[in-house]
């Protein structure tokens, strides 16, 4: 471990930079870079199909040196949610001579990948992840990497794989979980998989070896190491969590995984039809079923586990268990139950328990603040949760939520008035609006004009069933566009001006 004296302070470089980085910046075609960037992409695609690598090589070379390349990687990560937080240069690009002037430093010879600053977010049981922050040429450097890096994945990747892939969400695996677990025929046992500490363990020699990309320049990433509390720590293994390209890195050393449990049970289809194996997995996670639970547990079982230990990995024994459907299983925050013989799937007790535990939170936190700031702090949260939860069954839950929140906001409200009424608090807190009588809103000014704000309930939220993404799509196979703009239209539709809307 070495010693790293001194913080450094946020800047922006390129502060003093001439006018015409700026201009070129803010006059750049975005139109046309995308296309250059999505032509390259494609004809990448079309070479991994056919096995051609020396040509799949060569065009992500021909990518990553290009101008509309380097540009689209700047932009994506300048304009992203950690677009203002450093890493241990303390440099942010925020300004567009700034943008131009790191675009321009992209150069892969005498490039060094620096350490990582690492920082640590909490995770549901209570216990904090750590994030290694890369500073942003190192980031836009792994950005433009992953533009030539991510139509091999999509080419190679599994069917059922759906986490940190573009066109796929979790609904779209909760959607194969229901069309697999649905019917009568339907397979009745679930091995529930867990990786222990996934992105910090696979092995740096398989990822070189078996990752499509420049050897060298991953090599670097892998081992540039992190700071913590000024000293430099080696990295031995895993995948930087913060790092722009690990999500695609990391699906592709868990591709193969379907194909390691159907081969556990026979080299045909017919083998894996007989014994019912499906596979769903979201980044780390997944789900196989059988027809028993000794078919998971002494064949498919070994299979998983010699093909996590050949990337370095191994399964936690505490939390991968082989589940009946009847006793139901949690995934992505849904449950997954059958209820004598009908499969429902309701958000999970966590994921509902977590939710009330923020909104009581954020409550508790605004004792004193005004009911607007209350309203706009607790809508977002509820109006996300909700909106992920909307594809299932969720509409008693959903009413139970609303009620519950509005007996948080009631005593909210009547311990800031303990020397007035009920009817006077209500009268002051919650209005009518159509056929409902106890709405919390609130008058306030929004960009110079008075508005009223109001509480957003879940139950508004109509529940409509999502159409799981084909298996094979792929983004970059041109084949498939008509079908992507097919699917994206009604998203669309939804988001045109004039759509509804709540605040």
């Amino acid at each position: 471990m070495t010693a790293i004296g001194g913080t450094a302070q946020a800047r922006v470089i390129g502060a003093g930079a001439p006018s015409h980085p700026e201009q070129r910046w803010l006059q750049a075609d975005w139109r046309h870079i995308q296309t250059e960037v999505t032509r390259l992409q494609v004809r990448i695609a079309q070479a991994t199909q056919a096995g051609r690598w020396g040509k799949v090589k060569a065009l992500q070379h021909l990518l990553t040196r290009s101008h509309s390349g380097k540009m689209l990687a700047v932009k994506q990560v300048t304009e992203n949610r950690g677009k203002r937080t450093p890493g241990v240069d303390g440099q942010i690009w925020s300004t567009p001579a700034a943008k131009w002037t790191g675009m321009e430093s992209m150069r892969h010879r005498g490039y060094r990948a620096w350490p990582l600053r690492r920082i640590y977010i909490p995770k549901s049981n209570g216990k904090k992840r750590p994030l290694g922050i890369p500073r942003l040429l190192c980031r836009a450097m792994q950005a433009l990497w992953k533009l030539a890096l991510e139509p091999v994945a999509e080419t190679l990747a599994d069917p059922n794989s759906y986490g940190f892939r573009p066109q796929r969400s979790t609904a779209d695996a909760i959607g194969y979980c229901f069309n697999t677990l649905a019917k009568r025929s339907s397979p009745e046992w679930v091995l529930e998989g867990d990786i222990r500490g996934c992105f910090d363990n696979f092995s740096h020699d398989w990822l070189v070896q078996n990752i499509p990309m420049d050897k060298a320049l991953l090599q670097r990433w892998l081992q540039a190491g992190y700071i913590e509390k000024g000293t430099l720590f080696a990295t031995q293994a895993g995948t930087p969590q913060g790092g722009v390209i690990s999500p695609v890195i990391a699906n592709m050393a868990l591709d193969g995984l379907e194909a390691a449990a159907f081969a556990s049970v026979g080299p045909t289809i017919h083998a894996r039809r007989q014994f019912k194996i499906n596979v769903v997995r979201y980044a780390d996670d997944f789900v196989v079923t059988g027809i028993s639970k000794e078919v998971l547990e002494h064949k498919v079982l070994p299979a998983i586990r010699q093909f996590m230990a050949v990337r370095g990995l191994e399964l936690s024994e505490e939390k991968t268990r082989i589940t009946h459907i009847s006793e139901g299983f949690d995934f992505l925050g849904q449950n997954v139950r059958k209820y004598a013989g009908k499969l429902l799937i309701k958000p999970a007790h966590k994921s509902v328990k977590a939710l009330m535990e923020k909104v009581r939170d954020i409550v508790k936190r605004n004792a004193s603040a005004t009911q607007a700031n209350v309203i706009l702090q607790l809508n977002p949260v509820i109006r996300g949760w909700a909106m992920y939860h909307r594809h299932v069954v969720s509409k008693d839950r959903f009413t139970s939520i609303d009620a519950h929140i509005w007996r948080l906001l009631w005593t909210w409200a009547m311990r800031r008035h303990p020397q007035k009424g009920a009817g006077w608090v209500r009268q002051r807190y919650f209005h009518a609006r159509g056929d409902q009588n106890w709405v919390f809103a609130a008058e306030t000014q929004v960009a110079g004009t008075r508005q009223r704000l109001r509480l957003f309930c879940a139950g508004t939220i109509p529940i409509v069933r999502h159409i799981k993404i084909r298996g094979l799509a792929n983004p970059f196979d041109p084949a498939w566009f008509s079908y992507f703009t097919h699917r994206q239209a009604p998203k669309d539709s939804a988001e045109r001006p004039g759509a509804k809307s709540w605040r």
